[in-house]
């Protein structure tokens, strides 16, 4: 017995020594460190996010296999932004992806030497994250979503022929939604439709903001705007109890109540960013001499449950 016992003891230490080896070996595989900061929560982003993460793995970087992934969600909130983006470079992650222009901002404010790619945002430029969307120049490249506002103002135009007045919901405080609603502007104008603008500064005033359209506007235009993007189904709720029609900048608000758009794949453009990260990781390119990237493909979206409560039947070439 006292033999048996020690055998059982000898090889439990062996055990215990090939485990804390195989521990030893995993920790030394897993240094690369890429950390993603999201400004908030809604459908478009999370899918940004999730495209990204999914990208890396087909490319051969696992989370907890041979890369740790550090993520973390503002919460809408730019102090939660500066918090988050001090800790990633405290940590010196190798590569940090940033989903939104204010989570961005924040990043490329604090660091100009750890490599920075962004998604999410219409204009880097505008932005100022880089020195030229063809060419940054700056540690910070990325994936733009930008979408084709113009194409979007003609299907309203096409689905409301009669229409004359649009309303533009945007957040006043968000850069890319004042770039598009720029665009939108000028869209209109060659529609020969006048608009009424229906800025926020913050998400307590969209139910009084879409309130005060109602009998004013023919139809509502909200571009990729994330506080509105978070807030639709407010919108939609105004807006469809009075019959009027919401196009969207993109899908997860058409999913949330909106009606229809040509919205970019948010998750195709988290993986296209994930290859622009696997090049950065590998060493094979830096982001001051990688140029923005840009979709190529929009998708048409509807909401059947919205287009039946508007009363609407929607073209079928569409």
């Amino acid at each position: 017995m006292k033999k048996i016992a020690l055998k059982i003891g000898a090889i439990a230490l062996a055990i215990t020594a090939i485990a804390g080896c195989t521990k030893k070996t995993v920790e030394q595989t897993i240094n690369t460190k890429v950390g993603i900061i999201q400004l908030i929560e809604h459908p478009a982003l999370d899918k940004n996010c999730r495209g990204f993460i999914d990208g890396l793995a087909e490319a051969g970087y696992v989370n907890g296999k041979n890369i740790v992934i550090d993520i973390h969600n503002a919460q809408g909130d730019q102090g939660n932004c500066v918090t988050i983006a001090n800790k990633l470079i405290n940590d010196k992650d190798d590569l940090i992806f940033a989903i939104a222009t204010p989570a961005a901002q924040a990043v490329a404010n604090l660091t100009k030497n750890i490599p920075i790619l962004v998604s999410a945002i219409t204009d880097p430029e505008s932005a100022k994250l880089v020195k030229s969307n063809k060419m940054p120049e700056t540690n910070v490249s990325g994936t733009s979503d930008l979408t084709p506002v113009e194409a979007q103002i003609k299907l309203l135009k096409e689905i409301l022929p009669s229409a004359k007045t649009i309303g533009l919901m945007y957040c006043s405080s968000e850069q890319n939604s004042i770039f598009q609603i720029d665009l939108a502007k000028k869209a209109c104008h060659s529609q020969g439709l006048s608009f009424i603008e229906g800025s926020v500064s913050n998400s307590n005033e969209i139910q009084q903001v879409t309130q005060s359209l109602v009998g004013k506007v023919d139809a509502i235009y909200i571009p990729t705007d994330n506080m509105l993007a978070a807030g639709i189904a407010t919108v939609a709720m105004v807006a469809n109890q009075n019959k009027i029609p919401t196009i969207c900048g993109e899908e997860g608000m058409v999913k949330s109540g909106g009606l229809c758009t040509y919205g970019v794949d948010y998750y195709e453009l988290g993986k296209q960013t994930a290859k622009m990260a696997v090049e950065i990781l590998t060493g094979s390119a830096n982001p001051a001499n990688m140029p923005i990237q840009y979709v190529d493909k929009y998708n048409f979206y509807k909401n059947v449950e919205t287009e039946m409560v508007l009363g609407l039947k929607l073209p079928e070439n569409l």
